[in-house]
């Protein structure tokens, strides 16, 4: 094999275990004696233009594992998607720092990036290897059937309607819940597994794999509310017209847009707020509250899947033999086998770069407005240990006096 260094990067949105896979990169180089250093590069694709590297060589085995077990991105990230230019510019420093081996942890733009650069390895005749490692809190990767950071995000979605679930029990009215979710509605349906009895919320839940239409959003909120008193409702931020126009922009004055040109769906509290007002509105329900989950379940310490961090680990320590080991491109893909247990599998950048998964019809109720047993089954054994306990006082009433 080529005698030279590793490089590795975060890119895209933190997750909660996306250290453990760059421990996973690090750790498994140092097992090879072709490998002469090991980079970490600081801000993503950013960093690597920059050259900001950190020499991770130096780094110990334990405070590493230290790191390991931190949410977020130790190394920062980036949200810059690299055109071809952009990537020229990172090959040309790749190849300055004799950089071999390159790893880069995220999504459909950081598989998309991998594939790019790797092309003008093969037309410079340069010997160096792409390997992509999968990350996403959104699960949208197609070839996996979930991706490193969801469940822990997914765990985190479920605990908070599970807690909302409760405070609304307590205090009813109407609370709308909004969760990540561009085009993929995953997160959002993770919401569904903080139930556990019959008349549990949320009690409605939409998703962007489905055209979300106001007039029969609230005929459902109403029928919700007359038959408990009360309304949970977990809503992506990516629920769209018929049009295809993010229902967040319907009563907006001001568009937001992103790096990358799209309309701003995140942490705006925008569509939670429009979605409250419609409610009051039309069916006068005076006690109507609303939250945007943000950035909150992306980092969430306390409530991280340990099946994602064992996942996250793996599939990087995959990434790095393949590379390392057998000098070969691409992207690492988790399968699932039997119940429960996964493979990863080495797969071609092509079938992932800028390609976006969404839920299936399977998973998805006839109604648009909930999920499927078939979810929760899917989703179950990537959460982890079981959720928290919590339970409800069986004692019967006691007899009225005044008031027969």
């Amino acid at each position: 094999m080529q005698r030279g260094n590793v490089l590795v990067a975060q890119g895209g949105g933190p997750t909660a275990v996306i250290n453990q896979s760059l421990v996973g990169v690090v750790l498994e180089a140092r097992n090879y004696a072709h490998v002469e250093g090991i980079y970490g590069a600081l801000n993503g694709v950013s960093g690597i233009v920059k050259e900001n590297f950190l020499d991770l060589t130096q780094e110990s085995i334990e405070n590493l594992e230290r790191v390991a077990a931190t949410p977020s991105s130790a190394l920062g990230s980036t949200r810059d998607k690299p055109d071809r230019a952009y990537c020229q510019k990172i090959f040309d420093v790749l190849k300055a720092h004799n950089i071999r081996y390159f790893f880069y942890i995220g999504g459909n733009d950081s598989s998309d990036t991998c594939r790019i650069v790797g092309e003008f390895a093969k037309e410079s005749k340069y010997e160096m290897v792409a390997v992509h490692v999968p990350k996403t809190v959104d699960n949208d990767l197609m070839e996996n059937d979930h991706t490193p950071g969801f469940p822990s995000a997914a765990r985190f979605v479920a605990s908070a309607f599970a807690g909302v679930n409760l405070d609304n029990r307590a205090l009813p009215g109407v609370y709308v819940g909004v969760v990540m979710g561009r085009h993929a509605g995953f997160l959002t349906a993770a919401s569904a597994l903080g139930r556990i009895y019959p008349d549990d919320g949320p009690h409605l839940i939409y998703l962007p794999e489905r055209v979300f239409d106001m007039d029969k959003f609230l005929i459902d909120v109403k029928t919700a509310y007359d038959k408990h008193g009360r309304c949970v409702i977990a809503a992506s931020e990516g629920i769209h017209d018929k049009d295809g126009t993010p229902i967040v922009t319907k009563l907006m004055q001001k568009v937001e847009k992103d790096a990358h040109g799209n309309v701003q769906l995140s942490g705006t509290g925008a569509l939670a707020d429009l979605l409250c007002d419609q409610v009051k509105e039309k069916l006068g329900i005076k006690r109507v509250r609303g939250d945007t989950f943000g950035y909150l379940q992306r980092s969430f310490l306390g409530v991280v899947s340990d099946v994602d961090q064992r996942e996250a680990r793996e599939s990087a320590q995959k990434a790095a033999k393949v590379g390392i080991g057998q000098g070969l491109s691409g992207s690492i893909a988790i399968k699932r086998v039997g119940d429960y247990a996964v493979e990863y599998q080495l797969t071609d950048l092509s079938k992932i770069a800028a390609k976006t998964r969404v839920m299936p019809d399977e998973h998805i109720n006839a109604a648009g407005n909930d999920v499927t047993e078939a979810f929760k089954q899917y989703l179950r054994p990537l959460i982890g240990t079981t959720m928290p306990d919590q339970s409800r006082l069986q004692a019967p009433k006691v007899a009225k006096v005044l008031h027969k």
